[in-house]
């Protein structure tokens, strides 16, 4: 960490800081006196942030060093190096074709959406080693003046994810072409963190009674399985055990196609109860002659937008509750298995968690007697010991 410092024989100041990978010791003249110090400082302060952005001139500052005429010397073979590196678009496009196989269909074009609508427009000219911390800090800053098809400025959470495919070219390219990222350093927006709506069990069942009948086994096994919209969209009968009453998520739903579950933990067998057997009974009367366990009167998947505009946003203006996301069926379910005392281990299982972390930190407030930490356990305990004393008396 770059300093301010005294000789220990003449109690003179010096610098010390690290530059191109060198620790510098620059001398001075002045004595170590509170007020030198922060003249010193000063300078200090001015050098690091010009390090920061690419600006800092080792002449400048020290012009009669020896340590001039090598810094120069390596900065002339940094340049010489750097002046065959490819332009913003080139390495992009290297990097795209390089690290797409190992990505799914909606993360590809995702990516290419966001190289072709914004940093390619950016930077795209631009050579890669060319780019400075100043570059990604303006580009940033412009995202926040763009609107988003509803006339919104563009969230933290959505910029970040803008930011994540230029913080990973540059850093490859940097790794590559041996300079210094200018992506060091610039940590993510915050985003703030948005609260789940469920739904309480009264609204489950009115919902429940009042949707329209060939969707109410859908709902039915929606809020009850905390299955995701893609999961349980994308559910074939190969798939749902009536044996073992077990519904096994195997793949997903995603821009019609169907995919491999994401991960282990989206892997998983999910337990039915019997409001969820007996809808899936009923289901398998209506559809079980064709491969998804809910589709449209062709045998084909739903889609899910249309299901959403037509059934659910409707029914929820009919019945005058407010409006959710479907994926709020999910965190519904979540917070009735919490509320009946079922077991977080087991609960994060359902719901493809691998820990249950994540089930005490988004949910627990809206269980008051979660795991019984609402002080009442300990009121009983008073109340038994206080029982005992005055039976003894």
């Amino acid at each position: 960490m770059a300093s301010v410092r005294a000789r220990s024989n003449n109690k003179k100041l010096f610098f010390d800081f690290q530059y191109m990978g060198r620790r510098c010791r620059e001398y001075t003249q002045l004595t170590d006196t509170p007020a030198n110090r922060k003249k010193l400082q000063r300078v200090l302060d001015k050098m690091e942030a010009e390090m920061t952005l690419g600006t800092f001139n080792y002449a400048d500052y020290f012009p009669n060093s020896p340590r001039v005429q090598q810094f120069e010397h390596q900065q002339s073979r940094i340049q010489t190096r750097l002046s065959n590196s490819p332009t913003f678009k080139e390495f992009a496009a290297l990097w795209y074709d390089e690290m797409s196989i190992q990505w799914r269909k909606t993360h590809k074009l995702g990516v290419k959406d966001i190289l072709d609508q914004y940093l390619l427009e950016w930077f795209g000219e631009k050579g890669v080693s060319c780019i400075t911390k100043t570059d990604i800090l303006a580009f940033r800053s412009s995202l926040a003046k763009v609107q988003n098809r509803s006339g919104k400025s563009l969230s933290a959470s959505r910029i970040n994810h803008i930011m994540t495919p230029l913080r990973m070219i540059l850093n490859e390219a940097a790794n590559r072409f041996e300079f210094s990222s200018a992506y060091h350093g610039i940590k993510s927006l915050k985003v703030p963190r948005t609260d789940v709506e469920p739904f309480t069990l009264e609204e489950v069942m009115l919902i429940l009674k009042h949707v329209r009948p060939d969707f109410k086994n859908y709902y039915t096994v929606r809020f009850f399985t905390a299955m995701r919209t893609s999961e349980i969209d994308g559910l074939q009968w190969q798939y749902v055990d009536f044996e073992r009453r077990q519904i096994l998520i195997r793949q997903a739903l995603v821009m019609d196609e169907l995919i491999y579950t994401k991960n282990d933990g989206s892997y998983r067998a999910i337990d039915m109860s019997e409001t969820v057997f007996q809808a899936l009974k009923q289901q398998q009367e209506a559809t079980g002659d064709m491969p998804f366990v809910f589709c449209n009167s062709k045998g084909g998947s739903l889609m899910h937008r249309n299901v959403t505009r037509r059934v659910w946003h409707p029914l929820l203006r009919h019945l005058g509750l407010r409006a959710r996301r479907p994926y709020q069926t999910r965190h519904t379910a979540a917070t009735l298995w919490l509320a009946a005392g079922e077991s977080p281990e087991w609960i994060a299982r359902q719901m493809g968690h691998t820990t249950s972390e994540m089930l005490f930190r988004t949910y627990s407030r809206y269980i008051p007697n979660l795991t019984r930490q609402d002080g009442s356990a300990f009121e009983r305990l008073l109340a038994q010991h206080s029982t005992e004393e005055n039976s003894h008396e």
